[in-house]
């Protein structure tokens, strides 16, 4: 067995720097020094052996000069020297010496010291040798009658382990405890002993629950969560004993210990699904929530909650708690502000979907009394987008949100007015009763809308404010001149940063350029906005607002007859364009305007001088269908998304499936639920069992990597067996020689964000023999890594140098830490602007379809395609697709498809085009085009 396979109990830092002493000063320093001579020798023969050195010298030393010390720190020491030193010969019997060390820990047990009898006897139930433990039993179970709880509590620990391990060493161990449980007071000491018996008898320890079952609110936490434990096992093991303990479970709901209601809480669900079951739990799980200050807490808790709606027949229970969840929105911890707020929407219905908005109405008014915060502004946009996903599920409520909801286009949080003015597209379109309430407040905020951004969204909604003489004060160039001549002082010039790409939300660049300015003087805040806008270079406002001014100057030619005001609105409009124009072709701008917006403006001039009917359809109806279809097919979107997840959480249940009645069934056909206790331990020691697919590549034997050559005299071979954090090598070693080899070492290196844990220790191989040696690697990011290193060994009886075999190289796979998520478009392109590193990979294969290429690599690369179905259906030669994933540490990784098929080669012409890759870090980047150009080299049609 090697040392990565040896049950650790005492964890030890190592100092690497240090050389290792030789045995002759160790034994010198054990035999002749002072006590504190002795505790240094002691420790570092200690790390010695640890390392690997086997020192047998030094064990008749240490018995006769060390092991006589009642230096307490010597003999804390000494018990961890006990546990590590091999106690056996090579052919598994029991050193003599070992004769000398059990009498010195019967006198250890009968010491006075209560800390001295504790600690031996904590160090026993690490002891794995029969021999060395029977002649101490007696004095183990005198400590069971010990004055101190201290000494107490370890010898139930030690009689549990001992009669787990061995036992006809003590075979009347149960009863025992039993005993002792019934007399004893201290809460530890019961905790054990009830421990004990849940696992060696759990008969008694149930007779022993039922006589106290009325105390259980009055007993200590650690002594209930092991009650909890009892009861859970019991119930899932023996369902007929649910109405037994039930009650029992329910008093534990009230407990003062947290940890103690939510378990209490997480084992009523899974003994009774009956609505005052699931209610009593979930108001428990919510109380937690609220009086729990740890945000991991509330987060883990939250959890659970969702869990319970995830059931069909607990949503309906929940949906009457929703109210209670709201509470939660107190924290401020935004990611447990997240979270409920989409278990609220996930809830609500038409019952409470109004006491919903009006709670949420409170907190968006809330968040304007609050100081500004970056999570203040994050929280709004999260409200805003809450009533915007209600009201669109539920109509009514859109006319009580739309007022509170206009508020914030005024707001400096860009991006929840943005939210905002979206919902109000979506309200014009969908609403037709509301249309007149949400223009007027429309053209109410319009004046104090500060950002370029918002303007620009404000201009696709709505224009009829603009034509308003104020919102530019025309002529421009000319009042700007006259204001330059005698009124600007140089001081207050406003200063222009570098020049920014952004992205459109069809996938185009716009310009922005970055402006700092001083505090703005009287002239700077009498400028209306939009011209304001302009003169810094903003022409991007200029071209959407030419759009919209000819829009509604086609609207209003075919409303008014009267062709005198049909010219004069016409020529107005256009006189506003032609003064925009001009003041781009100026030097009043920082920024001249661009060739494309000069193009656009100049469009809508030809077509406000033209007016025919062709244009007429196209600016007014087309457009406005347009924006129809793309919103009803957001909806349907959503709707089957809905759909999907419905489906999923319903159990389908076929006709001809047999119905089980719990009362009929048999003991061992009632596992048909999975043992949380039993789960939740596989977890955390990375033992979860995944569903493997039935494809038998699928399996383990896809992960085995071959490290040496069949004719090598070492072959070896390695699974890999990826944990989250780190990762596990099973390295399977056989000697194919026909000579013993020895001090066989593997020894191993790193390339990458990996890190070695430990060295594996060295192996003696017989003729033909083979052995396992494990290695841990700790990841630290997600980057693609590279194991590498040999395997050097001894022939025994020759006098030649060491032999050495070089491994192939284990290539860590980035796949096994990304996941598929999901993001808006919004936060796409707010991420495709701030990450720094890109990789442009060239697509290079031999499919033929788009589309199949596009799934291949979401199927390569774990990554989800944001980009809506219906937008990639049908067929036009080319194919554009934003794709998204998360990797277990945080990291975010974008990727921009943009694939064309080229026509002119023919039907069976490859896909060509490039991929994108944008990251926060180079290795995410790097290594994710790396995957993609590895699988376009697998593909194969």
């Amino acid at each position: 067995m090697t040392a990565a396979e040896n049950v650790c109990y005492t964890l030890i830092n190592v100092p690497m720097d240090s050389e290792p002493p030789s045995e002759i000063s160790l034994k010198n320093d054990l035999e002749k020094g002072d006590v504190k001579s002795k505790t240094e020798a002691l420790k570092k023969v200690i790390i010695m052996i640890l390392n690997g050195e086997k020192l047998p010298g030094l064990l008749m030393t240490i018995i006769r000069f060390v092991l006589p010390l009642q230096d307490h720190t010597i003999k804390k020491l000494l018990l961890v020297f006990w546990e590590i030193v091999p106690k056996t010969t090579p052919d598994g019997r029991l050193l003599h010496e070992m004769i000398l060390v059990c009498d010195a820990y019967r006198k250890d047990l009968q010491h006075p010291n209560e800390f001295i009898r504790g600690s031996t006897l904590r160090f026993l139930c690490k002891l794995k040798e029969a021999e060395l433990l029977e002649p101490l039993m007696p004095a183990i179970r005198a400590c069971l009658e010990h004055r101190h709880s201290y000494v107490r509590r370890n010898a139930v620990l030690a009689i549990y382990t001992i009669y787990r391990n061995f036992e006809h060493l003590i075979p009347d161990a149960p009863e025992l405890i039993h005993d002792f449980l019934v007399n004893e007071k201290d809460a530890s000491c019961k905790r054990n002993a009830f421990m004990m018996l849940i696992h060696a008898d759990q008969d008694r320890a149930l007779d022993y629950l039922s006589t106290c079952i009325d105390q259980v609110q009055t007993f200590g936490d650690i002594l209930q969560l092991v009650i909890v434990e009892l009861i859970y096992k019991v119930c899932h093991a023996n369902p007929s004993e649910r109405a037994r303990f039930i009650r029992c479970i329910y008093n534990l709901l009230q407990s003062s210990s947290p940890a103690v209601k939510y378990e209490a809480a997480g084992t009523l669900v899974t003994l009774s699904s009956a609505p005052t079951a699931i209610k009593a739990a979930a108001q428990c799980y919510i109380d937690l929530i609220i009086k729990e200050s740890d945000n991991n807490v509330k987060l883990i808790v939250l959890d659970r909650l969702i869990e319970l709606k995830e059931h069909p027949a607990h949503e309906r229970v929940l949906q009457d708690l929703v109210m209670d969840i709201l509470r939660v929105l107190s924290t401020p911890d935004l990611e447990v502000r997240k979270k409920t707020l989409q278990l609220a929407l996930d809830l609500v219905s038409s019952r409470n979907v109004e006491e919903l908005v009006i709670v949420l109405k409170k907190e968006v008014i809330k968040t304007n009394n609050v100081s500004e915060h970056e999570d203040t502004d994050k929280y709004r946009q999260l409200l805003v987008r809450t009533l915007h996903s209600c009201s669109v599920r539920f109509p009514d409520m859109a006319a009580n949100v739309i007022p509170v909801l206009m508020e914030f286009l005024s707001d400096n949080n860009e991006a929840a007015a943005a939210d905002v003015l979206e919902f109000v597209r979506e309200a014009i379109q969908r609403f037709d009763n509301l249309r007149m309430l949400i223009v007027e407040k429309m053209l109410e905020v319009f004046h104090a809308i500060k950002s370029v951004n918002l303007t620009l969204e404000y201009l696709c909604t709505k224009t009829d404010s603009i034509l308003h003489p104020n919102n530019l004060m025309i002529p421009i160039v000319e009042s700007e001149i006259k204001k330059e001549a005698g009124e600007l002082k140089p001081e207050e010039e406003i200063t222009v940063g570098p020049v920014q790409k952004l992205v459109t939300e069809m996938g185009t660049y716009a310009t922005q350029s970055a402006l700092s300015s001083s505090r703005p003087t009287k002239k700077e805040e009498d400028r209306p906005p939009l011209r304001g806008f302009l003169l810094d270079g903003d022409f991007f406002v200029a071209a959407s607002l030419a759009t919209t001014l000819t829009k509604i100057a086609l609207r209003y030619v075919a409303l008014v007859q009267e062709k005198k005001k049909q010219n004069s609105f016409v020529a107005e409009a256009m006189l506003l364009m032609a003064t925009i124009l001009h003041l781009g072709k100026s030097s009043l701008p920082k920024k001249p305007i661009t060739d494309d917006d000069v193009d656009r403006i100049s469009l809508c001039l030809k077509v406000l001088s033209e007016c025919s009917p062709l244009m007429n359809d196209i600016f007014n109806k087309e457009c406005r269908q347009s924006l129809s279809h793309m919103l009803s097919a957001k909806l349907e979107e959503e709707k089957l998304s809905q759909k999907k997840e419905s489906e999923k959480r319903n159990v389908t249940v076929q006709p001809d499936d047999p119905i089980s009645f719990m009362q009929l069934t048999a003991k061992n056909e009632m596992n048909c639920k999975e043992d949380q206790f039993q789960l939740s331990l596989l977890a955390a020691m990375g033992n979860t069992q995944r569903k493997e697919a039935a494809d038998p590549l699928a399996s383990k034997l896809n992960k085995v990597t071959q490290l040496t050559g069949f004719s090598d005299p070492v072959y070896a071979e390695a699974y890999v067996h990826v944990n989250q954090y780190d990762i596990v090598l099973d390295v399977l070693v056989v000697n194919q020689t026909s000579d013993t080899l020895q001090n066989c070492t593997l020894e191993l290196a790193t390339l990458g964000d990996l890190k070695l844990v430990e060295k594996p220790s060295p192996l003696t191989l017989a003729p033909h023999d083979f052995a396992n040696i494990k290695a841990n690697v700790k990841v630290a990011s997600t980057e693609n890594g590279i194991i590498f290193g040999n395997i050097v060994y001894d022939v025994s009886g020759a006098a030649s140098d060491r032999n050495c075999v070089v491994l192939s190289d284990i290539h860590i796979d980035i796949m096994d830490y990304i996941q598929p998520a999901t993001c808006t478009d919004a936060e796409f392109r707010q991420m495709w602007a701030e990450f720094e590193w890109e990789n442009k990979v060239t697509v290079n294969t031999n499919m033929i379809d788009l589309n199949d290429y596009l799934q291949h690599i979401l199927k390569s690369t774990n990554m989800k395609c944001l980009t809506p179905e219906k937008a990639l259906s049908g067929y036009c030669g080319f194919m554009a697709a934003n794709l998204y994933a998360r990797s277990i540490f945080g990291e975010d990784a974008l990727a921009n498809v943009s694939i064309e098929k080229p026509i002119h080669q023919g039907p069976d012409a490859a896909v060509t085009g490039h991929i994108r890759i944008r990251a926060k870090s180079q290795g995410m980047a790097l290594s994710l085009g790396d995957k993609i150009n590895l699988s376009q080299k697998k593909t194969s049609i």
